[in-house]
């Protein structure tokens, strides 16, 4: 079984347990840290079955909450670097919080930018965790909102163009 077939079942298997499913898979695909996934592909996929907009927040809550592990990885982690890295890494982070913390956040959770990086980064430097979620949780909402969106349309404008062929 191939990479494709796999996927495609994980996607059926999701899609039955319904938006409970989409949360589920959405919370462990961004608890990943190394090998990122391609739920976007799933949540596109399984929108003409459900509401845009209710799938679009499922799936933004359980990818916030996935982006946590990356954060307390970051969190925990603090304690092996050296001293002097230890007094950089606080000083640029007294700067990111200073400077705009939550719409830098925002911003990666809602693009392709890699915001696992950022998680850990938020835990390393004592970022408060509610702003880093809810950060998280903006930014995610509006990109799996959008992505809904564009599958639960796109399907039909694909089947009324291809359907005239």
């Amino acid at each position: 079984m191939g990479f494709v077939e796999f996927f495609v079942g994980f996607v059926d298997w999701l899609a039955s347990l319904g938006y409970f499913g989409i949360f589920l898979g959405s919370f462990l695909t961004n608890a990943t840290i190394i090998l990122p996934t391609p739920f976007h592909i799933a949540v596109f996929l399984v929108a003409p079955q459900m509401n845009p907009i209710v799938l679009g927040i499922v799936a933004g809550l359980g990818a916030a909450l996935g982006e946590l592990v990356g954060y307390v990885i970051g969190y925990h982690g603090k304690r092996i670097l050296p001293e002097k890295q230890e007094k950089q890494l606080n000083d640029i982070g007294e700067k990111f919080h200073k400077y705009g913390g939550v719409l830098v956040l925002t911003v990666f959770a809602a693009t392709p930018l890699p915001d696992d990086v950022v998680g850990i980064f938020c835990g390393m430097v004592h970022y408060p965790r509610k702003k880093f979620f809810l950060a998280m949780l903006l930014g995610k909402t509006i990109m799996f909102t959008a992505i809904a969106l564009a599958g639960y349309y796109s399907f039909d404008w694909l089947l009324g163009w291809f359907g005239s062929l």
